[in-house]
């Protein structure tokens, strides 16, 4: 009996030995499937903001389940844009700016389009009260996050004839500037803030008509989102 129970020990020591190549290879397996899953759960969430926030998170969830440390600047970017998406969606609710203002959004940027009958009378520069109030109460929630801000004037096709202005371009500029030194006179700091006029060269509309022209009167604000 003591022979055979030692044969029989013997023989399950190789059998095991010999499956030991089982362990590794499970675990080669099990590595390989998380990776393609997360090959599959990153290409179709790629062109979805929330979605891809979202992802970030669970990349970093995973590293911290696997043992290694979250990735810090992810989880500064994936906060960085949950910040951008909350702003947007405060000026999208906000009743006072749903009349005057379009708001655009895409991955670079959040834009803001005003007409110039909101901000300026004919052919002038100088803020109106009324846009004032509107400019502050964007500056309100843009001045939360610390993004660059953009601001660009745009004219129609209109020769200007007379006036403080000689060309749509200057016009466009001027526009820009007073809008860019307003902000910053209500909380906005100035390293965050540029300005550019590109006066009658960039239409969203034709020209030729009424309508055309008035879409073409305006100012956008954009805030530059984190990368």
């Amino acid at each position: 009996m003591a022979i055979y129970k030692e044969r029989r020990d013997e023989l399950e020591n190789q059998l095991n030995r010999g499956a030991l190549w089982a362990v590794t290879y499970g675990d080669l397996m099990s590595y390989l499937m998380i990776f393609f899953l997360m090959l599959f759960v990153f290409s179709t969430m790629k062109n979805n903001k929330t979605k891809n926030r979202k992802y970030e998170e669970s990349l970093s969830n995973i590293q911290k389940s696997f043992g290694g440390k979250a990735n810090e600047k992810q989880v500064k970017l994936a906060k960085a844009k949950e910040n951008e998406e909350f702003v947007s969606l405060k000026l999208r609710q906000n009743k006072a700016l749903s009349d005057s203002v379009q708001i655009q959004s895409s991955e670079q940027k959040l834009k803001l389009v005003l007409t110039d009958g909101i901000l300026f009378d004919s052919g002038k520069a100088k803020l109106k009260q009324h846009a004032k109030n509107v400019l502050q109460t964007i500056v309100l929630e843009l001045k939360k996050l610390p993004n660059d801000i953009i601001v660009e004037g745009y004219t129609d096709n209109v020769p200007i004839r007379g006036g403080k202005y000689s060309s749509n371009w200057e016009l466009s500029m001027a526009r820009a500037y007073n809008v860019v030194r307003y902000m910053e006179e209500v909380g906005i700091e100035v390293r965050r803030l540029a300005g550019m006029g590109y006066g009658e060269n960039r239409p969203l509309a034709d020209n030729s008509t009424a309508k055309g022209r008035s879409k073409n009167r305006r100012i956008e604000i954009s805030l530059i989102k984190s990368e």
